[in-house]
């Protein structure tokens, strides 16, 4: 057993990772902390874990931590707070797994550009594994510190990895279109997702500006072996959970519809949460597991990728237990099929 601890408990990629690691054979929860006052139960928190952890919540500690065997952290905290926590775990030998965007850029000017300070942990940041399993599944075996990547990411990297791997389409001008569900903004309130505002109704925001589009760029950068150029726009739409991603391509030669299924059915059939569907995928398909669903479409000499995940699980908590079960040289689909 694998002795875990969870920073950051009261958010809602942290109750989908409880829940998940409640039912790993090889993970055992022996602490959860927050930086609320106090040291509430869990289900005080989370009601839905009464009877399943009995833990407080409590404050971070790293040395508390140490001395409870802890072996692994999950990193739930918001950017900037994670890496203050996580480098005093690194540094006594604990493997994290984050979940906040610290670790995903790899040049520190980046980090500072998109998301406003500066990157204070970078003797970590150049050790740190991209944590999209399906491409980077092969270093995480020693890896100390996972970078779990974003929610929106995901689906346009695992979209677009067949195509640039391969130099079918051109790198640059290519449009990501994203939709997701309200739950992608965190369990914080806020009013752009108060209901009033947000129910019923269909709004774009940060429009070339989005902080996960240096992220996109820099895995599939690493997948064709050559600078990648993307137009990425999230749109939040009235619905609990989910995305939907939607990718215009303009490739290099003509393709059949057949022959690009097949492309991508060659290139995951090895990664068995990507599924590559004939028909149009929804999100329903996805709700509550790892998938990630794709299917292509060409449309006027365009292909059009369609992708769809849950955004809490494979998104965030389901890829992280993944990535988890590849660190530790576990079936990657343990707690997870």
């Amino acid at each position: 057993m694998v002795k875990i601890a969870i920073l950051g408990g009261t958010g809602y990629t942290a109750l989908e990772l409880i829940k998940i690691l409640l039912r790993h054979p090889a993970a055992e929860i022996v602490a959860v902390t927050s930086r609320q006052e106090g040291t509430p139960l869990i289900a005080e928190t989370h009601p839905s874990l009464t009877k399943r952890l009995d833990l407080r919540l409590e404050p971070f500690d790293a040395d508390r931590l140490l001395a409870r065997g802890v072996q692994c952290a999950f990193g739930c905290l918001p950017h900037g707070a994670s890496m203050s926590a996580l480098s005093q775990l690194l540094e006594r030998g604990v493997r994290v797994i984050d979940l906040s965007a610290d670790y995903r850029l790899r040049d520190p000017n980046l980090y500072a550009q998109w998301y406003g300070e500066s990157h204070h942990d970078l003797v970590n940041l150049a050790q740190a594994v991209y944590g999209v399993p399906e491409i980077y599944g092969d270093e995480m075996p020693t890896a100390q510190l996972i970078a779990n990547p974003g929610c929106y990411p995901q689906t346009a990297i695992l979209g677009l990895a067949p195509l640039v791997a391969g130099k079918h389409i051109e790198p640059t001008g290519i449009i990501v279109d994203s939709k997701s569900g309200v739950s992608g903004a965190g369990r914080t309130p806020k009013l752009n997702t108060h209901f009033p505002e947000c129910n019923e109704n269909v709004a774009a925001y940060n429009v070339g500006q989005h902080r996960h589009t240096p992220e996109m760029e820099q895995a599939l950068g690493d997948v064709a072996g050559e600078p990648v150029e993307i137009i990425f726009t999230p749109h939040l739409i009235p619905m609990d959970r989910g995305i939907f991603t939607t990718i215009y391509a303009q490739p290099r030669r003509t393709f059949s519809e057949s022959e690009l299924l097949e492309l991508y059915r060659t290139y995951y059939a090895q990664a068995p949460f990507v599924r590559v569907v004939k028909h149009l995928p929804g999100t329903k398909d996805t709700w509550g597991s790892n998938f990630v669903d794709i299917t292509l479409r060409v449309v006027r000499g365009r292909i059009v990728v369609l992708a769809c995940e849950d955004n809490l699980i494979r998104g965030a908590s389901g890829v992280a237990v993944q990535n988890f079960n590849r660190m530790f040289g576990l079936d990657e689909k343990t707690a997870l099929w």
